[in-house]
């Protein structure tokens, strides 16, 4: 029940490749690190929910059962060719496991590292055998294993046809895959930008204004927006997949060249000493052509039935049909709540979530409130994390009697080998972390049902306070809001 549980879960978001399938531009959040500190432009790639790798460099239309794939382009993979892409299933990119109903709860430099070994060995023996491959942790094929682990992830997506994606297909498995990566004229952003035009030629493009002559991350994803905006058969949608909870710094939003002036103090003082005329060209450029908000966009199209009855309610108010209308905008709002959730509904979770605490804390199940804070630093530093066969992580703790595992994955947190009061504190801890992050961090409501779902399981009393959803909130009901979209679970996988 569990792995159905976190299977109707992804099905929800992405779809399957029956009912659907799509292309889209993967928006990844900045890191601060090298020179992003500076451009704070993040990372591009594309998803291809009917293209699945054959390997790590040959594509295939995916086989029934199987989610799709990410395909991207860095300065250097690392492995011993140098190839200009890589590509890999979404589950493993997002959450670096085959299952999305294993992926990791808990993020740590330890944890991804495991599983982008356990990725290695599994698919890439062919291609990484030196030992810059094998050990650097600059080699940047590790970009392609659980990326949310790092940072947030933004899916700007449009549907295809089989045609287009066996046409992308034959032109990446017979061209040369030889890098040529260089930061203004063949970066990430420019390789999205060819995959996108190759199924429909002008959907986007850079944004020289803003970008000072180079294409960015940030301007494709905008570009396939507006084209989206423009074709109401699109079927377009916006997916959110948050950073996970744990020890790395957070992520921050993506930004084109103006806006980084705009916002960075880093370059503004430097550009008023150095370029004082230049720089009032550059903030208009960017108050007059260059906002865009990736959050608003997944708020406002979160599903593509959000998408479509957008659509519909634009014909209706243009018919004058003003009752149609308003049943139409109280169907979207509440597709879209499903997903999303309301502020209210928040609301009543962060305040039974302070009872259950309260509650935990009152029967010594927890030392304090603000023992949660560093539960995930505590385990990090203490712990040593291992991957059973199916890459689930077990977080392994030295105790006075030996060895004590913990499960950090959705299926295992609670499993048999699982201590029974650190899984308790790990599950309070993830979704004080998730109750606490500010909106544009928060991961959907749809996900955080999941974490709650978690909560009540949790082996103390506490669980009789969560037994019943906080008041305000909306049924679950992951498995009607699948079937209303058309989105059926995958036939290979079981339900719940």
């Amino acid at each position: 029940m569990k792995r159905a549980a976190g299977l109707a879960l992804f099905v929800l978001l992405l779809g399957s490749a029956r009912a659907r399938a799509d292309v889209g531009v993967v928006l990844n959040e900045s890191l601060d690190t090298s020179v992003a500190r500076l451009t704070g432009a993040g990372h591009s790639a594309v998803y291809l929910s009917r293209v699945c790798p054959e390997s790590a460099v040959k594509l295939r239309l995916c086989r029934p059962g199987e989610e799709g794939s990410v395909i991207s382009n860095y300065t250097t993979l690392g492995e011993d060719q140098p190839f200009e892409w890589n590509i890999a299933p979404l589950s493993v990119y997002l959450y670096g496991v085959e299952d999305p109903s294993n992926r990791p709860l808990f993020g740590s430099e330890k944890i991804k590292h495991a599983l982008e070994e356990r990725y290695r060995e599994k698919n890439l023996s062919a291609y990484c055998t030196s030992e810059f491959c094998r050990t650097k942790k600059n080699a940047e094929w590790r970009e392609m294993v659980a990326a949310t682990i790092e940072r947030s992830v933004y899916l700007f997506v449009i549907k295809t046809t089989v045609q287009q994606d066996e046409r992308l297909i034959a032109e990446l498995n017979s061209a040369p895959n030889q890098n040529h990566f260089n930061g203004v004229t063949r970066n990430c952003a420019t390789f999205t930008r060819h995959i996108i035009n190759t199924y429909f030629p002008g959907a986007t493009r850079p944004n020289y204004i803003n970008d000072f002559g180079m294409t960015s991350p940030k301007a494709i994803a905008r570009s396939l927006t507006r084209y989206a905006l423009r074709h109401p058969e699109s079927g377009f949608r916006v997916l959110h997949f948050a950073q996970v909870p744990g020890t790395y710094k957070r992520s921050s939003e993506c930004r084109e060249g103006t806006e980084q002036l705009y916002h960075s103090k880093k370059l503004l003082v430097p550009m008023m000493i150095f370029a004082p005329h230049e720089l009032p060209f550059a903030t208009a450029a960017y108050v007059l052509t260059g906002r865009f908000n990736p959050e608003r966009e997944s708020e406002e199209f979160p599903t593509a039935q959000t998408f479509d009855l957008a659509e519909e309610i634009k014909t209706a108010k243009r018919a004058d049909d003003t009752a149609e209308a308003d049943k139409l905008e109280a169907e979207e709002n509440q597709e879209r709540a499903e997903v999303i959730g309301k502020a209210e509904e928040w609301k009543g979770y962060r305040e039974a979530f302070e009872a259950a605490v309260n509650e935990a804390v009152r029967q010594e199940a927890l030392p304090s409130r603000g023992y949660l804070e560093g539960l995930f630093k505590r385990l990090d530093q203490g712990g040593t994390p291992v991957l059973d066969a199916d890459g689930r992580v077990w977080m392994r703790l030295a105790d006075a009697g030996g060895s004590l595992p913990v499960g950090v994955s959705a299926s295992n947190v609670f499993a048999e080998l699982s201590d029974a009061q650190l899984a308790d504190q790990f599950v309070l801890a993830r979704i004080d972390s998730v109750l606490k992050s500010p909106k544009h961090r928060r991961e959907t409501m749809s996900d955080f049902k999941a974490d709650w779902a978690l909560l009540g399981r949790v082996r103390t009393d506490v669980g009789s306070w969560v037994a019943h959803r906080p008041r305000g909130s909306e049924p679950a009901g992951a498995s009607a809001a699948a079937e209303r979209s058309g989105v059926t679970p995958s036939p290979s996988r079981p339900k719940s």
